[in-house]
């Protein structure tokens, strides 16, 4: 009997210190945590608007085209003011024109459209746009003065709908 009281009194020991040593004790383990606020992404804008526009003829008058008669060594300039708006990092657009055509209802030798052309100042627009800006845009008709006999009396050019067009591209280098 004394050694199954000295076997238990082993056992019990040896449990007691298997616990203390690793099996029960406190487990200790170190916990931290912290926020931030990443920010709000904001996007940017893209935009053309154009203002109304001026008609003027040869010597700089301005017109009025509803009532204006065109005559044989006439040229006419229609003159109209774009906003355009680019705002974001990395932001560019190409702007075009689309609308005007070759001679409608005159006679194709008799008359001679241009434009719209893309100016800024004084400048041609060259493509990629980067930054917000005012561009201007023209358009001229010419009745030629070497039109002869009664060519083109009573003819009509309706430039219709003019559109200008912002697309937004990539930047070389991005992608």
């Amino acid at each position: 009997m004394k050694n199954s009281a000295l076997i238990k009194g082993t056992a019990a020991i040896a449990v007691g210190a298997a616990l203390l040593l690793g099996g029960g004790g406190t487990l200790a383990s170190w916990n931290a945590s912290d926020t931030q606020t990443p920010g709000t992404v904001i996007a940017g804008d893209l935009n053309v608007a154009a203002a109304p526009g001026v008609w003027k003829d040869r010597t700089g008058a301005t017109i009025n085209i509803s009532t204006y008669k065109v005559v044989p060594g006439d040229k006419l300039t229609y003159t109209q003011a774009l906003t355009v708006t680019l705002t974001g990092d990395k932001m560019a657009a190409n702007i075009t024109t689309s609308g005007t055509g070759a001679a409608d209802g005159f006679t194709a030798g008799n008359v001679v459209v241009t434009g719209p052309a893309l100016t800024i100042g004084s400048t041609p627009v060259t493509n990629p746009l980067t930054s917000s800006g005012t561009v201007t845009a023209t358009i001229t008709f010419e009745f030629l003065s070497t039109t002869t006999g009664r060519s083109d009396v009573t003819k009509t050019y309706n430039f219709g709908n003019v559109a200008f067009n912002l697309n937004q591209i990539t930047q070389p280098g991005l992608s």
